[in-house]
């Protein structure tokens, strides 16, 4: 019971501090000006996230080869033993049994490696377009006199005016 009348309390007296606010801030309230950016936009469209990511394509792509060739020789050794299994000496079976098995197992040990490394190369990537961008954000806040920039993510609602993805993204390109 007294825990519910200092919750009332508190709140009185917060709603009576922003009436008494409210009066004197209405007046600032013209001055303020607010952008949003969408960053998702501008770690998919930005010229410096293309370029990561081409960049990123082009170092895989090696280990990319190999591993699918990995799989059509483990495709071409499980046919073999589907088609000439039955037939074939036990000693040669087991042998190519034992080969698939590993072949197998490097297969998804390289798979998983890659991935694991991939992750790693996109997450820095991502990391050196995020400094890029909350600098050239912070540069057009300074020379257009925002007071505050919030993510797009988040909000409900916002005016299109107040977007300046595009300014990001064509400052990210003159880099």
């Amino acid at each position: 019971m007294k825990h519910k009348f200092q919750w009332r309390r508190t709140l009185t007296a917060a709603c009576i501090v922003l009436a008494s606010v409210s009066g004197s801030f209405g007046a600032y309230a013209n001055d303020i000006k607010i952008g949003v950016v969408d960053t998702e936009r501008i770690l998919a469209e930005s010229a410096p996230a293309v370029r990561a990511l081409k960049k990123i394509e082009k170092e895989f792509l090696p280990r990319d080869k190999e591993i699918k060739e990995m799989a059509s020789q483990a495709k071409a050794l499980q046919e073999l033993l589907e088609k000439d299994g039955k037939t074939m000496p036990e000693a040669d079976r087991r042998n190519k049994e034992r080969d698939l098995a590993n072949l197998n197992r490097e297969y998804q040990r390289a798979q998983r490696q890659m991935r694991e490394d991939l992750s790693l190369r996109q997450n820095d990537e991502v990391a050196t377009l995020q400094l890029s961008a909350s600098k050239a954000i912070q540069i057009i806040a300074e020379a257009e006199k925002y007071d505050l920039i919030l993510p797009l993510r988040d909000l409900v609602y916002r005016s299109q005016r107040m977007d300046i993805t595009d300014k990001v993204i064509k400052a990210l390109a003159d880099k």
